[in-house]
């Protein structure tokens, strides 16, 4: 099937491309709205800018805009519009998305589609958190962490590759503090640097720290493709 994928740059969502293609079906484009700010409710917003690389790394075509409101009404509006002109401009049959517990994403996405007549694929859907956290890293995908907003993550998370350790340490923070251990709830954002989708990875130039005691973002000011 050919599909269109929703892209922010994390792990949820460029796995969700890896799986889909393994299961035969070939992504055409990816599809990815710049937020306004970090206050979105629907949108990924650390470092999203770095799709465009990424994109160019797995040499595929990018519809984006850019948000002007962080009304979720008005977001999915926007991405109505893209999914519209990605089945006009590429033939689309069907859309891949990274979600794996947020049954709010998961709606919004299967109500646009319907009006679009196009497939919802959203292969992460109920796996195993842990597991899940584990095949990235046994997958190759090398990524690193851009924000936390839930006690028990503190800076020292900012920018830190995660290996099968961290997972480790993570679970049993989950646990104490009641977190989703694959950050579904917004509790941490995630940005790939590396996996096998990409000709390139990602160099990390110059980046900044921001932290205001209980949540934070890791900030990247320059990059390059290896």
């Amino acid at each position: 099937m050919k599909l269109a994928a929703l892209y922010s740059g994390g792990k949820d969502s460029t796995f969700a491309i890896y799986l889909a293609r393994q299961d035969g079906h070939e992504v055409k484009c990816i599809v990815t709205i710049f937020p306004l700010s970090d206050e979105s409710q629907f949108l990924h917003f650390p470092n999203v800018s770095m799709t465009v690389l990424q994109a160019e790394s797995m040499n595929l075509p990018q519809l984006c805009s850019y948000s002007d409101s962080n009304d979720t009404k008005l977001e999915l509006a926007e991405l109505e519009f893209l999914l519209g002109q990605a089945k006009q401009v590429f033939g689309i049959e069907g859309v891949v998305h990274g979600g794996i517990l947020s049954e709010f994403q998961k709606n919004h996405f299967e109500g646009i589609c319907k009006k679009l007549n196009l497939k919802i694929i959203s292969p992460l859907w109920k796996m195993d958190q842990k597991q899940y956290m584990k095949k990235l890293i046994e997958s190759g995908f090398r990524y690193i962490i851009t924000s936390v907003s839930s006690a028990g993550l503190d800076d020292s998370w900012l920018g830190k590759i995660i290996s099968y350790q961290d997972i480790d340490d993570l679970e049993k923070l989950s646990i104490s503090h009641g977190f989703n251990l694959s950050f579904e709830g917004g509790e941490a954002e995630s940005l790939v640097l590396a996996c096998p989708l990409f000709s390139k990875p990602l160099q990390i130039i110059k980046s900044n720290k921001i932290w205001d005691g209980t949540r934070g973002r890791f900030e990247i000011t320059q990059a390059v493709l290896q």
